[in-house]
Formats: structure tokens, C-alpha cells, sequence
């Protein structure tokens, strides 16, 4: 659960602390490596599973994945270091599956299953029985009971018993899925269709046994600030009170100095640059070219197109994303440094790792590993005086608001009537990929035609991205009083147009 220390929470934050630490204080990392399940899951007495041996080697499978390494595999003998020296550098791009299942963490859920709890009470009315198209439900010992061999699953006895005795269980991870690319495997375990994934990370928050996990570069990031290199921070406009309420933007720039990064960028400025690239985009393609036009700042949501909508795919805009464009800026301004963008989302990581992106961002990090690096090296952010002339201080409020459902469109739309005031734009927005899809089943019927669509694979947006630390709601007041904080509000007042022509090349 986002914004509660869970003891799966819990485990992720140590391992990324630890991770980060070794990094820090360097030494033999393959020795420190084989030791951090000991140190993490101490004593003698499992905590959470029937063994302490399961505990450390779920922990084990943790730390491989923090430091950018593939799952080991379960039927072969492999330390937990085995490769780790094409890890021990500065420079790794992320490797897919990005998103990986931890097979002996899995509790192989039940999916799909109708059952009867101990709360029925054996009333004299049924109804249950009486609904069930099937005449699956029975009674014995004066309990209602379903046969699973008649059992189609449709749930009318569930929505029919007055005491809520009857319930649908569902994979948490599945569930999860807007696209459904997760199912029982062999021996029960989850697998993932690499296929179809477009590495959202939703699956890896709804786990509640922590047998999903992602893959990270804190440890080359932080080999990075080491080798001399400057790093600059790409910061995502979902920062917000992430990092708790002491966390606030003017001390945000002197936190991340004290873990060594050079100096602190705020993407939203990329956000202004994009949506006035989407803005013009929009104006020249719809309707003329093409139907309708497709935004390009979620990474999932334009793979979600590509992958289950190729037919589409040319009606996704041809903007950069606000990444990208804040990476190109950073770099036109500080040649020879590198970027490591921070926000709360996992299918930056792959985008990032793209060839035609490569070059422009080196490193990304999610709120929840970042914390990792703040805990390493022991920041206080109650202590750390207020920054003057930040970068996190430069963005419209339109920007600033990408990191929540419906904040691109309407960025957009105001940009193009800055540029034609009579033009109507008609504007359809989804977040969670299956209402993604819906909406792009709908757009592929002609329903859509002359609109712009917006998608968010997260549920509300980038503020429940699988990387972030507090809850959604939460996370969108403190977005919305920073919005409310810019000195101006439309992306064409933006004071870094003059960088648009350098970094769209």
C-alpha cells in the first residue's frame, strides 16, 4: 500500500539502501553481495515465509535485480553475484524483461475462483442457490458451498448474498493488468507475456507477496557521480511530497547535491517544450492527415498503441516526450555531463534504454530507489536550507500538471488556442490501461474522429506510477498547490523556447 511501511515495502527499500550504500563505500562487491541477504533478513527465525533460507534467497533474487542483473535460474546453481562485474560500471542500459517474477516468491494466488467464507450464514431464503444459472451452489452443514466443475464465474451469487459471504479471488498481479498479460504459468507461478507487457509496473504495486520486481541502475548511477562525470537530476513533475513534507521543491535542488549529482532540473520545463510541439503537431495532422491524434508522453500508453494497435500507430504525435526534450536541453547546456532522470514511473527505464534515446538519458531512477540513495547516505531533509535560483522553479503550471489524468490534454488545448483561438478541440482522456484500451477500441470505430487522446497507463496518472511513495490522492493536492505555485500558467510563455530548434534536431 503506497505511503504505509509494509514488510514488503519494507524489504525493497532496504535492498535499494544497501545496493545504494555498496556503491557508495565501494570495496569487494561481490563479497558485500553475498553477505546483504544476511544482513537484510538477520537471526535465526523467518519473519514472513516458513523459512528464513526462502526469505534470504527471495532476497537474494531482489538484489540481483537492484543492480541491473537478470533473474537467477531456478532449476541451475548460481551465487548471488555470478555476473556481476558487467554490472560493477558506470554505464548499463536496462535489459528486458525489465519486469521480472520472482518464481519462488510467488504464492501462485487463486485465480478467477468463487468461494463461500466462514460469514454465510446458512439462511433460509438461498439466494445464491436460487441465482446460480448452474445449480452450482449447494448446501451441507447448513452452508452454502460451490462445485468449481459447474462454476462459470459470473458472479451473480456474489452480488445476490445479503452478508457479502461470497467472494470472486483474483491474482492481485493480474488483476492489476489492464491488458491481461499475466497468467498461471508453469507450476502455477505468474508469467508475463513480454509480448504484450508494456512494463507499467502496476502489477509489481498490486503484489502483495513482493514476487514482482523491476530492474534498477542505482548502482551505475551512483558509479557515475564517482567517476567525476557530472550528473544532472531530470526531475519529473510527480515529485511533489513524494519524499515526505519536508521534501519541498526549493530543498529538493541541495538533497540530491548531497548525494552528488551536480544540480537539479525540473522536466516540466521539457513539458512546456512538448506541448508545444503536440500543440502545433495537432494543428497541422488533424484532420487533414489524420483522424485523430494520439499524445506521446506515457511511454506504456504509446506501446499499448504500437503493440495491440499497430494500425494506429501513426496517429501517436511525433513530439518528444518531456524527458527526452529536458535530457536534450541539459545536455545543449552542459556538454560532456549526463542525466539521470528521477520520477515515478518504470516504462521510463525502457524508454530510456531505446536506441534513438540512449545518447540523451543515461540513468533512470524511480522515487521509491532514490529514497534507497537518501537512506545510504543519510540525508536529512528537515535540516537542508532552502535552495535559491532553482531550475525547480521555471515551468507554467500546465507542465506541472502532466503528472496527473487529463493534465497533457488540457495543456495542449491551451496551447492551441494560444496559437488559433478559434480552433474547437475536442479532447478524450483515459488512465489504467484497460480503460486506455477501451478508449482506443472506440477511436479505431470512428467515434473519435478530430480529437486528441490522452492515455495514462497509471490509475489518476504519473502521481501512481509504480515508483512512487505516497498515496494518489495525496499526491495530487500537493502536485495541484505546485501548479499553483508557477509563474505562469500556458506552455507558450515558456522562457526556454529558444532551446525548442536545438533540441529537435
Amino acid at each position: 500500500m503506497r505511503g504505509m511501511e509494509t514488510g514488503k515495502t519494507r524489504i525493497r527499500h532496504q535492498v535499494f539502501t544497501e545496493i545504494a550504500r555498496m556503491a557508495y563505500e565501494g570495496g569487494d562487491y561481490q563479497k558485500r553481495l553475498e553477505n546483504l541477504p544476511y544482513e537484510i533478513i538477520p537471526g535465526e527465525v523467518a519473519s514472513f515465509r516458513e523459512s528464513i533460507f526462502h526469505e534470504r534467497a527471495v532476497v537474494g533474487e531482489r538484489l540481483r535485480l537492484a543492480m541491473g542483473m537478470p533473474p537467477r535460474k531456478f532449476s541451475e546453481y548460481c551465487q548471488i553475484s555470478d555476473g556481476i562485474e558487467e554490472s560493477v560500471i558506470a554505464e548499463k542500459y536496462y535489459e528486458p524483461p525489465l519486469i521480472n517474477v520472482i518464481k519462488f516468491a510467488c504464492n501462485k494466488c487463486p485465480d478467477n475462483v468463487i468461494r463461500v467464507t466462514d460469514v454465510c450464514q446458512g439462511c433460509l431464503e438461498h439466494p445464491c442457490m436460487e441465482i446460480c444459472p448452474k445449480g452450482a451452489i449447494y448446501r451441507q452443514n447448513g452452508q452454502a458451498h460451490v462445485d468449481q466443475e459447474k462454476c462459470i464465474k459470473c458472479g451473480k451469487c456474489v452480488t445476490a448474498c445479503p452478508f457479502n459471504a461470497i467472494v470472486r479471488q483474483e491474482r492481485p498481479c493480474r488483476k492489476a493488468c489492464g491488458i491481461k498479460c499475466i497468467s498461471a504459468g508453469e507450476n502455477g507461478w505468474a508469467t508475463i507475456d513480454q509480448n504484450r507487457c508494456t512494463s507499467c509496473g502496476q502489477c509489481l504495486v498490486a503484489c502483495p507477496f513482493g514476487a514482482i520486481s523491476d530492474k534498477s541502475q542505482i548502482f551505475q548511477t551512483i558509479m557515475a557521480i564517482k567517476s567525476g562525470t557530472p550528473v544532472y537530476v531530470a526531475l519529473a513533475p510527480a515529485f511533489v511530497g513524494q519524499f515526505g513534507p519536508d521534501a519541498i521543491p526549493g530543498k529538493m535542488q541541495a538533497s540530491f547535491r548531497r548525494l552528488g549529482f551536480k544540480d537539479v532540473y525540473e522536466v516540466a520545463i521539457g513539458a512546456d517544450l512538448c506541448v508545444i510541439e503536440e500543440a502545433e503537431d495537432f494543428l497541422k495532422e488533424v484532420p487533414e492527415k489524420h483522424k485523430f491524434m494520439v499524445t506521446s508522453c506515457c511511454p506504456s500508453w504509446s506501446d499499448l498503441v504500437k503493440r495491440m494497435f499497430p494500425e494506429l500507430s501513426h496517429n501517436i504525435s511525433v513530439a518528444l516526450t518531456p524527458m527526452v526534450l529536458t535530457a536534450r536541453m541539459i545536455k545543449e547546456k552542459h556538454p560532456g555531463c549526463k542525466v539521470c532522470f528521477v520520477g515515478p514511473c518504470d516504462s521510463k527505464k525502457l524508454e530510456a534504454s531505446r536506441r534513438s534515446v540512449r545518447s540523451e538519458v543515461d540513468f533512470v531512477l524511480t522515487f521509491e530507489e532514490v529514497l534507497g540513495m537518501f537512506a545510504a547516505k543519510g540525508v536529512d531533509k528537515e535540516r537542508i536550507p532552502m535552495s535559491e535560483n532553482s531550475a525547480l522553479s521555471s515551468a507554467s503550471s500546465d507542465a506541472r500538471g502532466f503528472a496527473m489524468s487529463g493534465g497533457v490534454a488540457a495543456a495542449v488545448v491551451n496551447a492551441i488556442h494560444r496559437i488559433d483561438p478559434t480552433r474547437e478541440v475536442k479532447v478524450a482522456h483515459a488512465d489504467g490501461l484497460e480503460e486506455c484500451k477501451k478508449l482506443l477500441l472506440m477511436a479505431k470505430a470512428g467515434k473519435y474522429d478530430g480529437y486528441l487522446l490522452e492515455g495514462m497507463a497509471c490509475p489518476g496518472g504519473c502521481v501512481a506510477g509504480a515508483g512512487t511513495l505516497q498515496p494518489v490522492d495525496k499526491s495530487q493536492r500537493a502536485v495541484g498547490k505546485f501548479c499553483d505555485c508557477a509563474q505562469y500558467t500556458c506552455a507558450m510563455d515558456t522562457k526556454f523556447m529558444e532551446y525548442l530548434p536545438l533540441i529537435e534536431k
